[in-house]
This record gives C-alpha cells, sequence and structure tokens, in this order.
C-alpha cells in the first residue's frame, strides 16, 4: 500500500501536506474502534446524542473561518462559497437537533391488532465514501443523520482533501464524541478500491453511503449488494435548466449563472444543460454571456473571486476535451473555452450554444465551469431534451408557475424546482433516480435510511 498522501493546493500546484497512510493494522484498528463505538452510541438515549450534533455545530461556528481556509486550500472553492459551506453544515446540525425527535419517533399504524407501529432503530456502521468537492458538507449532511439515528459513521474521504477528513474527525472528538464514534480513513488514490472492498465486505459495517462518480458507485454497489448490504446512493447529474417561452427571461439568466458555475461548476447538482424555448433564446443567450463575463476568475482566497480553479489538473484537462470534442461535433463555442495560463488548473468560464442531443457536452456530464444552450420548438421538445439523458438528480424550469410546473411534472428528476435553481435543504430529502442514483439524504427520509424501520404488534 502507498505510504502516504500528498495534498495539493490547485490554484497554485504547490504541496500542501503530507499524510501517513492507514495500513492494515490502522484499518483494522479503525473498524474495531468504530465497532465498538456503535454498541455505545445505539444506547444513548437520543437527546444525548443530539446534545453531541449541537456541540459540532456550535464548533463549525466558531471554526468556521479555520475550516473555509482549509477547504479553499485543498479543493479551490472560493472562500466566500467555502464559508456558506461551513455554515450550512452547522445549519444541519440545528435543523437534525431541532427535527430528529419526530423524525425517528415510534410510529403507530392502524392494523387488526391492539396496537401496532414503527420504530426506527440503529443499524451500527455506517461507511460512506465522499468526495472533494464538497468537503465539509458532503460528511456532515450523512454524519448528522447517521449519529443521531444512533449509528456510528467511518469515512473514506477523496484523498484530495485528507485534512479536511482528519479535521472533521477531531471536530467530533472536541465536541465531545465517545471515542471510535467518527473515524477518517486515510487512503491513497491507488488504494482506494481495495481498501474499500475490504471495509464494504467487512462484517462490522452494515450500511454504505457514497457520493461520487456513477463508476465508483456501481463498484461500491456491487460489492455491497455481494454481502447483502444496504447502500445508499447520489451519484452524477446532468441537470436541465429549462426556460418556457414565458419566463422571465432576466431572472432566469441571472439565476443560471449561479446554478452553472456557483463552486466553479463543480456540483453533481449545478444546471447543466440549459434548454431554451426558441422565442426567448436569444435574449437568454445575451443576457446569461453578460452575467458570465461578470464572473470574477482567480485566487480562491481572495473574497472578490467568484471562479476559483479545478480541483486537479486532470479534471482541467478533460472538461477542455469536452469543450473542443463538443465544437468539433458541430456547437458554437460562444465564450471562454480555454486554459488559463500560469499557475493552477484554471479554465475560462465557458458556454457552448447550438448544443445538440448525441453530442459530447450534452451527453456527458460537464463537471466544470462549462454552460451548453440547447433550443427548443415547444413544450414537448423542451421536456424530450431534458429527458435525454441517463441522470435524473434536479431540475429547474422556468415559466408561468402552474405552466412550468405541468411541465416539470413530465421531467424525470429526483427535485423539480420551479423558477427557482435546484439546492439541498435539511429539510427536505435530497437525491436522485436513474444513474444519478438512488436512496435519500436530509430530512426525516435521509435519517431513516441509516435505521431499521422494525414493525411491533401487539396482539
Amino acid at each position: 500500500m502507498t505510504t502516504y498522501v500528498v495534498t495539493r493546493n490547485p490554484a497554485t500546484g504547490a504541496e500542501l501536506q503530507r499524510y501517513e497512510t492507514h495500513d492494515d493494522a490502522g484499518i483494522e484498528q479503525a473498524l474495531a474502534d468504530v465497532a465498538q463505538a456503535s454498541g455505545v452510541w445505539a444506547a444513548t438515549p437520543l437527546e444525548d446524542r443530539l446534545s453531541l450534533l449541537r456541540g459540532v455545530g456550535k464548533l463549525l461556528t466558531e471554526r468556521r473561518e479555520e475550516y473555509a481556509a482549509l477547504v479553499t486550500a485543498e479543493m479551490g472553492k472560493p472562500l466566500s462559497e467555502a464559508l456558506a459551506e461551513v455554515d450550512k453544515c452547522a445549519w444541519n446540525c440545528e435543523v437534525v437537533v431541532d427535527l430528529a425527535p419526530g423524525w425517528l419517533a415510534d410510529h403507530e399504524v392502524a392494523s387488526g391488532a391492539s396496537r401496532s407501529w414503527l420504530s426506527y432503530e440503529p443499524v451500527g456502521v455506517v461507511f460512506a465514501v465522499m468526495p472533494w468537492n464538497f468537503p465539509f458538507w458532503q460528511v456532515l449532511r450523512f454524519a448528522s443523520a447517521a449519529l443521531a439515528a444512533g449509528n456510528a459513521a467511518l469515512l473514506k474521504h477523496s484523498p484530495d482533501v485528507t485534512g479536511s477528513a482528519l479535521a472533521i474527525e477531531q471536530l467530533f472528538a472536541d465536541a465531545g464524541a465517545p471515542h471510535g464514534l467518527f473515524r477518517s480513513l486515510v487512503v491513497a488514490a491507488a488504494d482506494v478500491a481495495e481498501v474499500s472492498r475490504r471495509v464494504v465486505e467487512d462484517p462490522r459495517v452494515a450500511a454504505v453511503t457514497l457520493t461520487g462518480s456513477e463508476r465508483a458507485g456501481a463498484s461500491v454497489a456491487a460489492i455491497a449488494g455481494g454481502a447483502v448490504k444496504k447502500t445508499v446512493l447520489e451519484l452524477g447529474g446532468s441537470d436541465p435548466f429549462v426556460v418556457l417561452a414565458d419566463a422571465d427571461v432576466a431572472a432566469a439568466a441571472s439565476t443560471a449563472v449561479r446554478a452553472r458555475f456557483g463552486n466553479t461548476g463543480q456540483s453533481c447538482v449545478c444546471a447543466k444543460r440549459f434548454i431554451v424555448h426558441d422565442d426567448v433564446a436569444e435574449e437568454f443567450l445575451e443576457r446569461f454571456v453578460e452575467g458570465v463575463a461578470m464572473l470574477q476568475v482567480g485566487d480562491p482566497a481572495d473574497p472578490a473571486t467568484t471562479i476559483g480553479p479545478m480541483a486537479r489538473p486532470d479534471l482541467r484537462d478533460g472538461i477542455l476535451r469536452q469543450v473542443e470534442q463538443t465544437v468539433q461535433e458541430g456547437a458554437t463555442l460562444v465564450t471562454g473555452g480555454h486554459a488559463i495560463d500560469g499557475p493552477g488548473s484554471y479554465v475560462e468560464p465557458t458556454v457552448l450554444d447550438g448544443v445538440q442531443p448525441g453530442m459530447t457536452a450534452f451527453t456527458e456530464e460537464t463537471f466544470g465551469p462549462v454552460a451548453t444552450v440547447t433550443r427548443a420548438r415547444d413544450d414537448d421538445h423542451a421536456v424530450e431534451l431534458a429527458n435525454a439523458t441517463t441522470f435524473g438528480l434536479g431540475a429547474s424550469v422556468w415559466g408561468e408557475e402552474e405552466h412550468a410546473l405541468a411541465v416539470g411534472r413530465r421531467i424525470r428528476s429526483g427535485a423539480l424546482f420551479v423558477n427557482a435553481m435546484v439546492a439541498s435543504d435539511p429539510r427536505l430529502p435530497f437525491g436522485g433516480t436513474g444513474r444519478s442514483g438512488y436512496g435519500r439524504e436530509l430530512s426525516a427520509e435521509g435519517v431513516r435510511e441509516f435505521t431499521n424501520v422494525r414493525t411491533v404488534v401487539v396482539a
């Protein structure tokens, strides 16, 4: 196994830190720790479990600048967005603390028995495989649910954000978590597949949750299926942003810039395919490009920056390949489309027009600062284009409210937003359909994913 992980600043390419990886003995110790802690935690009263999350939220708020700076350094997120990510984690803790007692309460069900109800009981150790693009949010949203439900958590984070992974482990410890309740494994990229298989197949692990690529999700789900273990998968997305003929075009175009270029476009839930009715396409494109031109590319640690670097050079090269191929296939490059000279993995904010089904940037998920515009003849054509994907995470539809809602109901997605950009909210379940995965995170549904829903009948 590789003996260390190196993290690098994507804005400069400079080395940030070297971390020793867990060897076989270290992985075994982590598994033993979380297994032991899970038994203790399952027997801990709910109010005490929620008290831990209350402490975690408090520390997130107190340390927001420290954690945001770490996120910005490790994966290049603009500082303002990194601060917002940490704040959202704290908010999520507050929501879980306030609402979990209702979510996890016994649920009475009328039946032929004198009494019958459902109870929500912890399953044990939840193994999480998490990505680099939201280093704190992805982890805290799973961990808050899992721990509230009475489980222990074992994290395999992306090697790119190893510092964040260890900071989160320390965060839970500092908030008063029992020893071993939340552990982070440090695993080099070359060893991820082998270690993940070992952990998923280990009998001390009860369930698996993964946020990442289709390939990673399919691999982990296959291993978990062989071991008959539950999985929750939040995978890729190619979300449509549909602008109908009766839309407020100015509002749609302004929101479209944020919906596509937040986190430098490196989000599964970013709008990626802009499907616009012919009647308003030119106005939308003009306003959209004007908004893109106002984005500030630069040092992500500068509060004025709105577009930072991509997280790694290979990701930059991949998005540029998609742009080049799509243009060769007949799309029009309206703006951007090139790497930015100098250090760091920077790509110009890019807009492609005339993108059609079958073209690379329409078919593949574009995970970076690239937007595609496709013209629709009418509502039926817009729905056809929106559904011309194997993904199904979120959809945003713009138009007169009832009209947009009617069109949106015909689009396959895990979430539908009318006259708003797709975004997660701790009070609402979040997840996809199709190749975007299955299961739900957040809200009551997300907490209950990590429980045994037990039926109790009293004759």
